[in-house]
This record gives structure tokens, C-alpha cells and sequence, in this order.
């Protein structure tokens, strides 16, 4: 009898430890609602592999910020005495490898965009690059020369002066050029804050976006907008309508930083603006993150945005030709690779993807999925495909037959990867013709100049570290671990919470690596799926489904309270 009871006893204890359901009741189980154009991805990607992504993005920030690397392709980084803006030296990163506009011995060597810096330094904070004590440098703060104050627009800009615009880095005014590096400037100051004046410029940013919106008034119809004036513009550009999501991010972010009910009031009213749009009109980044932006404001302030309908219009993409026609997220497979996941024109010659905006669409979507979880399969579906396709810019990662510089693989050591991935070459290189898909770049095209080489380009990795603080693989092939608080910016990131997909048609076991004594718990399910756990343990993920594992101190108490799940003091699950 002893015996007996304790068998029964130790398979109660493993029931509790290492169950794959649990009898506590927290709550209905969140049904999941499909992206449609998600369905139509693999659940096998073939062929399948995941490269190590945050070593990638160390060996990029190593390279890349070496005055003198012994690498074949020599310096990518150079010092900007013009003291532009701010009376302080900063530095230039080429956009592309030797581009011939750019470098130190061009131009003053004034020409560099802040899509390119500012992208390098978030990604390298990510993975705990403290890049504001870098061999002597302080990066975050070099940055500063971007905030455009002689221009009297007063945010953040790509370049550090107009005549420097003008050589390139957009297509003379563009709203998205305009707005994102605010985007890219709030988050890098909230993974490096308390940098000498950047509190004053997120400030600054953030009273030119509020009076920006209130002037729009819910009618984002322009090309760009200028801040100086304050006055919507109109020129060759397509309408860049998605501007509103960059808006909103940023004065969200604003709110959260500074609680100035302004921020968050027009916060509101930009995302009302996108939600208010009849269609998509997607390009770039600015839609994405406004989504990002809509779900939290549903989950924090009670809003009631359309997020199926936005993240519809982000994945089929823009369908009108009066607007960035084609641009969404790719479904295929291209020869003999699955491209699936990736974003760029789906129409461009049979399509034609990029790397920056592949890697930088996991920024905002990842973190959604903990303010409606209900797309945390769509999500993680999609993610298993862009992770496993988007290795394919890389020169080692791709044959030598699908790639336009075979011979220049090793040029970089393969750490700057190719800036797009075509279904078709569309430089006519006759051992190319009838090959799919086909890794170049835009760089020729840009200058008559540029060397072949400025296919490689560093703005379309510099985002490498978005991946590498986001993926992580698990002993089991297919199945990601995805960091949902790795860009949760401005946001309660207390609890390390992790989305996984299983892909397969069976339930799989995977061993889980808690931080402590631990308990685990699932948000989509409600319940808990092992606790009291120090060391490696085996947990169960559903059929063809996912799970938001929320890692608590073990013994953590769960708390209903106004349909939200709190545990100490924290919403784990929004209703």
C-alpha cells in the first residue's frame, strides 16, 4: 500500500510539473482567427534552416562599426566632423557597400542615412550592445545630429541637412523617410535611455506629431508632411496614407514615456485616421506598426480598432495603382526555395522581396500577439516562413547559381547580405536568364557610378539584431521560440512571455529553459503548462496551434479581476 501511494503521489506531482492541461479554471481558451494569405504559407518550409541570428547581428555590429576591420571589403563606418545640427562629431554608416556618393571623401562626407545608423544601434541594443560605450564612442548620442532643427521641422530626419537630401535616401520628400526615423529614434531611447538631451528631442518629436495630427484632422491624403509649415504636401510621391500608424506608434510611445493625455488623445485619433482608411495603402514599415498600436490601445485603453481588417491589408497588400501597388507579403515558392513571409512587391517582376522590411515586420507583429492573442497562430505560422526564407539573402546562404555576385561572396564574409531577393534578375545577366530566385540589389541603379558591389547592402541588414533578439530555435525542428517583450517598447515587460507555433499534425513535446523556479502558463489555453519548474522541462504544444507561454515566479497567484488576468500586480492576458 505504501508503494501504491507513493507511485500515485509521484505521478501526481509529474501531472502538475509537466502536464500538458491542468484542471484550474482561468478563463475560455482564445479561439484563433486566421490571416488568410497566412493560410496559403507552408507549414513545412523547404528547404528548412535557421541561422544563428543573433550571432549574425554581432558579427554585423562588429564589422560594421570598425574603423579598421580586416575584412576584404574594407570600412564601413566613417567620422562626420560637419557638426550639423548639433556641435558635436557623429558618423556615417555607407548605405550600401561603396556606394560612390558616400564615404569620407564625399560629399563632406555628410551623405549617411538614419534609416541605416539608427536601425545598426537598436538592433545591437537588442542583443546588449552597449553601444553608447563603444571603443571610446557614444553612439546613442552621436545620433543626435539627425534631429533636424535647422530645418525648423524639429524631428528626427534621414539626413542631417536638406542638400544632403537631395543626393539621395529618398524620393525628394516621402512621408515614410520622414517618419520612421522618430520611430527608430523612441525605441532606441528606450532601450538606451537617460542619454544626455534625448529626453528634450523625444519631446520635441512628440509636440510635432500631435500638432501634425491635429492639423490632419483625420485626412492623411498627402505625400508627405511638412513639419515646419505644418501643412500636408503633394508631390510625385503616391499617397503614403499609413502615415498615420507611424504617427500613433510614436505618440503612444510618448504617452507612456510622459503620461501627457495630448500624446495618448492623439494617439487615438491617428490610429482612428488609419482604421477610418477604405483600403490598404501599405508601404514600407508605418502600417505595421500601427496595428502594433491599434491592438494595444483595444487591450489598455478599450478601443475597438479593426485589427483583422489591418493586418488583411498588410499581408494582401496595396491593390491600388494610384498607391504602392503590389506591396504586401509574399506567398510562393520561387525554384527551389519557399520565399513565403517575406515583404516586398508581390507584382515586381513575379515578385521581389527585402530583407530590411522582412526583418523589421517582426518588430511590431510579435509583440501584438500579447494584446490579441487571437492571432498568435497567424503570427507564428508567418514567422516560421520569414525566419526560414529571409537566410536567403545572405551569400553563403543561397546557391551560387541563384545569386548575382558569386564571385564577391566572401567579399563581406557574408555578414552584409544582399538587399533584395527577385523572383527574376532584372539586370539581363544571360547565366541568370530563367533562374528563380535571384539575390541583388537596387545599388547600380542608384548612381551610374556604384560598383556592383553596392548590391550588398548595409541599411537592409542593419536591422539584423530585430531577428536575433526575437528568434530562438528549440529542440525540435520548426517549432520557434519567439520573444514577444523583446520590442515590446514602453510597455510592462516584468514576466518573459514567448510565443511557439507548433507546425505539425501531431502534439509535440519541447523542452522549455525556465530563467528560475518557475511556473509556466499559457495565455491562449488558460491554463498552466507545468509549474515549479527549475530545470529544463518537457511541455506540450496543441495540434497545428499555438501557445503565449507567460514564465512567472513559481507560485505566482493568478487573478481574475475585470476580465484580465493579473498576476502581481501585472496584466498577463487583456480581455
Amino acid at each position: 500500500m505504501q508503494t501504491y501511494r507513493y507511485v500515485l503521489f509521484f505521478l501526481l506531482v509529474s501531472c502538475l510539473t509537466f502536464s500538458c492541461t491542468a484542471s484550474d479554471n482561468y478563463g475560455k481558451a482564445v479561439q484563433q482567427v486566421p490571416v488568410q494569405r497566412v493560410e496559403r504559407m507552408p507549414n513545412d518550409p523547404e528547404p528548412y534552416k535557421i541561422i544563428n541570428w543573433k550571432q549574425k547581428a554581432i558579427d554585423f555590429d562588429t564589422y560594421v562599426y570598425d574603423f579598421n576591420p580586416d575584412i576584404p571589403a574594407g570600412p564601413m563606418i566613417w567620422l562626420d566632423n560637419s557638426q550639423r545640427n548639433v556641435p558635436q562629431i557623429t558618423f556615417g554608416l555607407y548605405t550600401a557597400v561603396h556606394d560612390c556618393r558616400q564615404g569620407p571623401d564625399h560629399n563632406h562626407g555628410e551623405f549617411h542615412e538614419s534609416l541605416n545608423s539608427l536601425a545598426s544601434i537598436l538592433g545591437a541594443g537588442l542583443i546588449g550592445i552597449d553601444k553608447t560605450h563603444q571603443n571610446g564612442y557614444n553612439y546613442v548620442k552621436m545620433i543626435q545630429n539627425y534631429f533636424n532643427s535647422g530645418t525648423g521641422w524639429n524631428i528626427m530626419m534621414n539626413n542631417t541637412s536638406p542638400e544632403v537630401a537631395k543626393l539621395g535616401g529618398g524620393y525628394g520628400r516621402d512621408w515614410w523617410y520622414d517618419v520612421w526615423p522618430n520611430v527608430l529614434y523612441y525605441a532606441i531611447c528606450d532601450v538606451f535611455p537617460n542619454v544626455e538631451k534625448s529626453g528634450d528631442i523625444q519631446r520635441s518629436i512628440a509636440n510635432q506629431f500631435y500638432k501634425a495630427d491635429s492639423t490632419l484632422n483625420g485626412n492623411y491624403n498627402y505625400s508627405y508632411f511638412d513639419y515646419g509649415k505644418m501643412k500636408g504636401m503633394v508631390n510625385q510621391i503616391p499617397f503614403e496614407q499609413d502615415a498615420a500608424g507611424g504617427h500613433g506608434y510614436v505618440l503612444y510611445a510618448a504617452y507612456e514615456k510622459f503620461k501627457d493625455k495630448r500624446y495618448l488623445k492623439h494617439a487615438e485619433s491617428a490610429i482612428a485616421a488609419l482604421n477610418a482608411q477604405k483600403e490598404s495603402r501599405f508601404y514600407e514599415i508605418l502600417l505595421p506598426m500601427g496595428v502594433y498600436t491599434a491592438a494595444r490601445l483595444n487591450a489598455e485603453q478599450g478601443t475597438s480598432y479593426d485589427i483583422g481588417k489591418m493586418l488583411g491589408w498588410v499581408f494582401d497588400g496595396c491593390k491600388n495603382p494610384n498607391g504602392r501597388n503590389g506591396w504586401g507579403v509574399i506567398v510562393g515558392k520561387w525554384g527551389p526555395y519557399d520565399v513565403s513571409g517575406l515583404q516586398g512587391s508581390t507584382i515586381d517582376g513575379g515578385g521581389y522581396a527585402f530583407l530590411m522590411n522582412s526583418m523589421k515586420l517582426a518588430w511590431p507583429l510579435v509583440p501584438m500577439v500579447k494584446y490579441q492573442p487571437q492571432y498568435a497562430r497567424a503570427i507564428g505560422k508567418w514567422m516560421l516562413n520569414n525566419v526560414n526564407a529571409a537566410r536567403l539573402f545572405f551569400p553563403n546562404e543561397i546557391s551560387d547559381n541563384n545569386q548575382w555576385l558569386p564571385e564577391l561572396k566572401n567579399y563581406t564574409h557574408s555578414i552584409v547580405a544582399y538587399e533584395g531577393l527577385r523572383y527574376e534578375d532584372c539586370y539581363h545577366k544571360p547565366a541568370l536568364k530563367g533562374v528563380h530566385p535571384v539575390a541583388l540589389g537596387d545599388g547600380p541603379n542608384w548612381n551610374p557610378n556604384n560598383p556592383k558591389e553596392t548590391m550588398f547592402s548595409i541599411y537592409s541588414t542593419s536591422p539584423v539584431g530585430i531577428f536575433g533578439a526575437i528568434v530562438d530555435t528549440t529542440d525540435v525542428k520548426r517549432i520557434l521560440k519567439l520573444n514577444c517583450n523583446a520590442t515590446d517598447f514602453y510597455a510592462d515587460r516584468k514576466f518573459p512571455v514567448y510565443l511557439f507555433f507548433n507546425p505539425y499534425h501531431e502534439t509535440k513535446k519541447i523542452t522549455y529553459h525556465p530563467a528560475g523556479r518557475s511556473d509556466l502558463f499559457d495565455i491562449l489555453s488558460k491554463k498552466y503548462l507545468a509549474k515549479n519548474i527549475t530545470r529544463p522541462t518537457r511541455i506540450c504544444l496543441p495540434v497545428n496551434q499555438a501557445c503565449i507561454v507567460v514564465e512567472l515566479p513559481a507560485g505566482t497567484r493568478i487573478e481574475h479581476k475585470r476580465n484580465q488576468l493579473i498576476a502581481d500586480g501585472t496584466i498577463i492576458a487583456y480581455k
